[in-house]
């Protein structure tokens, strides 16, 4: 028995700005700032690598006074219609229903929610009340690819079963507005709004490429390295300016025995999978990479066309390789960073 990737899809939301759309609002909140400060900001925003960023508010609704309060209920609202979205959308691309579904598992760590999205899904879409739930959500950027290590686990038990992964992700609701920290500036500069759903099965009937291994790799020491706090006005992005360079170091560790334990190296892998964290990490690994003949250039892709939004981010990247219909054989490395700090991969064959 295989577990299989058999369908991707992702749901924007209905907001969306270019960066050059950006710079006028950003003048007006950096208002008051040493002017060589401004220019730094704008510069960042500017040599950014994303040209759009989508978002479940309007731009001038991010720029307003809100609280915490009032921007988690944005949040929460709808965040509820994007995983709704894309669950349904990914069901059709696979030629479901809501009833074939036995697993559901939903990321995100931009909000609060209790009882958590799935909860809602399950009553909208009257979905199997046997279900077996699980929501994540202190994963941050990895989560996407560790919940599909937590459905392959879940279908390699359970033979004849599909499970649905949904990341919903809004790092605009995170956004302060009070504080001028170069963390909140970059954060801002990368971090867009977006949705997806992968379908795993472990039906032998279903096709798609194959779940061949996974694996965790956790950073000692690192726990302040990525991550949010929670403060009176909301959830504070935690991003150290290490974090490429470490990501960097830690690379062969990540990587070799990973593939080595599945008997390839490098040269076997015809396709990275990899989560665009931004810019600085993207430059990172494609200089890792790319002097074995490997290119991220769907990784890219995304980051320019999209931002970083977290958990869901690498599933965009997937749905893109998924749409190619690559040819039987080839092998595709998927890979996620995140709060811990921590590394998942996943190894897939079509």
């Amino acid at each position: 028995m295989s577990v299989k990737i058999i369908s991707v899809a992702k749901q924007l939301p209905q907001y969306s700005r270019t960066t050059e759309e950006i710079i006028p609002l950003l003048k007006v909140w950096l208002t008051g700032q040493e002017d060589r400060f401004q220019r730094k900001v704008l510069k960042i925003f500017e040599n950014a690598g994303v040209e759009k960023r989508y978002s479940i508010m309007d731009a001038h609704e991010v720029f307003l006074n809100t609280s915490f309060e009032e921007k988690n209920d944005i949040y929460a609202r709808e965040s509820i219609k994007l995983a709704e979205s894309a669950l349904t959308k990914a069901l059709e691309k696979a030629a479901l229903n809501p009833q074939d579904i036995d697993y559901i598992i939903t990321v995100s760590c931009t909000g609060i929610m209790i009882p958590s999205i799935d909860a809602y899904l399950i009553n909208k879409l009257q979905m199997k009340q046997d279900i077996v739930r699980l929501p994540v959500t202190e994963m941050g950027c990895a989560a996407g690819v560790s919940g599909i290590i937590y459905a392959n686990n879940f279908l390699k038990a359970n033979p004849n079963k599909r499970a649905a992964v949904i990341a919903v992700e809004s790092p605009t609701s995170t956004f302060q507005l009070n504080d001028f920290s170069m963390v909140n500036v970059v954060s801002a500069a990368i971090f867009g709004d977006g949705a997806a759903c992968v379908i795993v099965s472990s039906h032998e009937k279903d096709e798609g490429p194959k779940i061949i291994d996974e694996a965790m790799y956790h950073f000692f020491n690192a726990e302040k390295m990525m991550g949010f706090k929670l403060t009176n006005s909301g959830l504070q992005m935690i991003l150290d300016k290490s974090v490429p360079e470490t990501i960097s170091e830690h690379f062969p560790k990540i990587v070799y025995p990973f593939l080595e334990k599945n008997n390839m190296t490098i040269h076997h892998v015809d396709h990275l999978i990899f989560h665009p964290g931004g810019k600085k990490i993207v430059q990172t690994v494609e200089t890792l990479f790319g002097s074995l003949g490997k290119n991220i250039d769907d990784t890219k892709e995304v980051l320019k066309l999209y931002g970083n939004m977290s958990s869901a981010t690498v599933l965009y990247v997937l749905e893109r390789f998924m749409d190619k219909k690559l040819p039987k054989g080839d092998v595709g490395l998927m890979l996620s960073f995140g709060p811990g700090f921590s590394a998942q991969t996943v190894l897939l064959a079509w």
